[in-house]
């Protein structure tokens, strides 16, 4: 079963012949081959591009290494690249012709000094290089820095709830449960029995994310990393900073890890895109605050694997959902604060800051939003929308509910959705 990535591959589509090198890079089996290899292949041929002017080469295969004189184990044993000249003689051979040449390749960083032989393809008219890459290196939020400015990044995310329906049985609210359980790696998603999701999630967090976050940093405390990354599934969505973390070490494992070291690692789980994090920002005083900040996952079902499945938080979930959609449609998405001074009960002046979860840009484009799992009653919805009747612009804020509503205004001009139409209509909230 195909399951349609057409947003990315209209990406692609667009990216043509542009001059640079297209990178896909996301988190590690969100799809990014399929794409590639299979989606874009078919879409350069149905086009009219002749399948000899297509050069498709995955420097992981057996077959194709044999094609340069080169072999797999050799390289492996030899814990060595693949020889750059071999590969350029190949192409050379295959781009004699007239016209324009796809190079599509797959695990180019198997190729010694890929980002030269990438950037000399730059230079000849007749060639268009589409690239992706799944180590750990490569999968670097800083990948575009290794082609001298020559890069055009296509950042790829496991499956959105719109993909996920297209393959799912069921109806909208099962599939939304099911989705904030196991997330949207193809892989598992394609897979019938639970049992075979969990153990899907499990293998691929601890035989491929964390091995490969080993391998590239060189961790020495395996284990105060993976304690870590256990606290910060706990408190998914929650503000968080270094020295915080540092405490909770301190209380909880008795350990000494320092705050420098808990930056570092939390940047680690960032460069592989395992997590996102939102920065607090100013509405008022329109100024970014360095920290806390909150963290996000990319995909709910290695979250709750990496828990066990024991601590299904469905106000969270949501929450992470709705943030992981934003990203996907190419919003920058921060926390939003609302400095109000008002008095208590007793007539003293207290100072608080009021919460907006997502101030989302893009362009001239921004949008305040609160993800509300449910609003039983007034005095719920009165709550969730008090930070928007503090902000004195007049950019567009909206409720996000599970409670099935249909969208409307209130009196105050907030627009209220329910989660399934923010998330199945792509353009939902700029109507």
């Amino acid at each position: 079963m195909e399951i349609r990535r057409d947003y990315y591959l209209d990406k692609l589509i667009k990216r043509k012949n542009n001059g640079l090198v297209k990178v896909i890079t996301g988190i590690r089996r969100c799809g990014k081959s399929y794409l590639l290899n299979t989606i874009f292949y078919r879409q350069l041929l149905d086009s009219g591009v002749d399948e000899n002017h297509i050069i498709r080469f995955a420097f992981d295969s057996a077959d194709d290494l044999y094609l340069i004189g080169e072999s797999l184990i050799k390289i492996e044993k030899e814990k060595r690249g693949v020889d750059p000249e071999k590969f350029m003689a190949y192409i050379r051979s295959k781009t004699m012709g007239k016209g324009m040449y796809y190079l599509l390749l797959d695990e180019v960083q198997m190729l010694d000094c890929f980002e030269s032989v990438l950037n000399g393809y730059l230079r000849k008219d007749n060639m268009d290089v589409f690239v992706t890459g799944s180590n750990a290196r490569f999968l670097s939020k800083d990948i575009i820095t290794e082609f001298a400015g020559h890069g055009d990044e296509i950042h790829m995310y496991p499956l959105s709830f719109s993909e996920f329906m297209s393959v799912y049985k069921g109806d909208k609210y099962e599939g939304l449960a099911e989705y904030m359980l196991y997330g949207g790696i193809p892989l598992v998603v394609l897979r019938e029995d639970a049992n075979d999701k969990v153990i899907a999630l499990e293998n691929l967090f601890s035989e491929i994310y964390i091995r490969d976050i080993y391998s590239r940093n060189r961790i020495r405390n395996q284990g105060e990393l993976e304690d870590l990354l256990n606290i910060l599934s706990s408190a998914m969505g929650s503000l968080t900073n270094p020295e915080k973390l540092k405490n909770t070490f301190k209380t909880m494992k008795k350990s000494r890890i320092t705050s420098n070291t808990i930056k570092k690692y939390l940047d680690y789980f960032e460069d592989s895109f395992l997590i996102e994090s939102a920065q607090r920002y100013d509405i008022k005083g329109k100024a970014y605050i360095e920290t806390p900040k909150k963290y996000y996952f990319s995909d709910l079902g290695l979250r709750n694997a990496r828990i066990r499945f024991r601590q299904f938080e469905q106000t969270r979930s949501m929450e992470n959902v709705i943030y992981n959609e934003l990203r996907m449609r190419g919003y920058s998405v921060d926390v939003g604060i609302v400095p109000v001074t008002e008095k208590n009960k007793d007539g003293k002046t207290i100072r608080k800051q009021l919460e907006v979860d997502f101030v989302c840009n893009l362009g001239s484009l921004r949008y305040y939003i609160q993800s509300a799992y449910s609003l039983p009653d007034e005095e719920n919805r009165m709550q969730e929308i008090r930070p928007f009747r503090k902000i004195d612009d007049s950019f567009k804020k909206i409720v996000i509910t599970k409670d099935v509503v249909p969208s409307h205004y209130d009196e105050h001009g907030i627009l209220t959705m329910n989660v399934y139409d923010f998330l199945l209509d792509p353009a939902s909230i700029e109507k």
